[in-house]
């Protein structure tokens, strides 16, 4: 590596190649270029990498058990997040509790990851590629190149079908090293498969969510424990632990609110943005947690959201006032 062998969009805990640990299958550990794709593949087939096979952490819900292997040096814990509002021990005469789990989720775009990388005669090159974040790719690629941005030129080749899963980083890095290397244009393409186990997918969830309401169905109380999956790497997780723990109870009014939501590294696929990534997780607990309320206490569903809903004037769950006025920028 010419620069630092570190990338990420939140955290620099992504190596551009497994450094002596590969923490997930499908994890980068070498670079092949030739004048054919299949010629390419085929020596790719011919690199004999030797393993030694480590404690992993498949499920992420021992991640933070005592002795659990760590998948970071620094511990399973990517971001906790706690809110508390309202009366610390409420109770309620009508309450209903569910577990759910959420399962990982591809983004399947059409175009899988592609770029094309062109040595320049400056010594930089040009980079033509499908993103979300131009200048975000620009700045972990110059620092693991260990090149200036002006050397450095990221062009955007249209986005394409993206849906947050063109944030993070794929081929970008190990296109420009490979044509820095031979002083040719590389063109590199994931495969659907490649695409599947080498980039990012929508967290996995597992979630506990009890809701207590007076007979009459307005909800008293709110309790809501998260936990997400952000696999081998940290990209978004952080931003998903916060957007499913203060987005997690929907647009109701709830004097009493208790929430916890984590997530945590495993040795799974990393996981990143997916189309309002943490909330949609949080969305179908609470809103088939509503459905249930409904049911306890005999109101139509679409009834009992009319009657517990957010309006002008009220509070959302960390506090903040709602205002209709102030809610978008003229």
């Amino acid at each position: 590596m010419p620069g630092e062998n570190a990338t990420g969009l939140e955290h620099l805990d992504q190596p551009v190649l497994a450094a002596g640990v590969v923490r997930y299958q499908g994890e980068p550990v070498a670079l092949v270029a030739a004048d054919h794709p299949e010629t390419a593949r085929r020596a790719a087939e011919r690199i004999a990498v030797t393993y030694e096979e480590l404690p992993a952490v498949t499920d992420p819900r021992t991640a933070l058990d005592a002795g659990a292997p760590l998948v970071h040096a620094g511990g399973n814990l990517v971001r906790k997040m706690r809110i508390r509002r309202g009366d610390p021990a409420p109770t309620a005469p009508v309450v209903v509790a569910l577990d759910f789990e959420v399962g990982m989720q591809d983004q399947a775009f059409l175009g899988p990851e592609s770029g094309l990388a062109v040595p320049a005669e400056d010594g930089g090159l040009d980079l033509y590629v499908a993103t979300q974040w131009l200048h975000v790719d620009q700045k972990q690629v110059c620092r693991a190149l260990g090149m200036p941005p002006e050397r450095v030129r990221l062009h955007l080749a249209g986005v394409g079908g993206a849906f947050g899963g063109r944030e993070d980083l794929s081929m970008h890095v190990h296109a420009c090293l490979l044509a820095l290397h031979t002083g040719r244009p590389v063109k590199m393409s994931y495969s659907r498969e490649e695409s599947f186990f080498g980039h990012v997918h929508r967290h996995p969830a597992w979630l506990r969510y009890e809701f207590g309401a007076e007979r009459d169905g307005r909800l008293v109380y709110a309790k809501a424990d998260i936990l997400f999956d952000g696999g081998a790497y940290a990209s978004s997780t952080g931003a998903v632990v916060g957007n499913g723990g203060t987005l997690g109870l929907g647009p109701y009014r709830i004097p009493s609110v208790h929430v916890d939501a984590r997530g945590v590294y495993s040795n799974n696929p990393p996981c990143g943005a997916m189309r309002g990534f943490g909330c949609v997780q949080a969305a179908f607990a609470h809103e088939a947690l509503m459905d249930e309320l409904a049911d306890a206490v005999g109101l139509d569903r679409v009834e009992i959201r009319a009657l517990n809903g957010m309006r002008e004037g009220d509070v959302n769950i960390t506090g903040q006032l709602i205002d209709s006025a102030a809610r978008w920028p003229s």
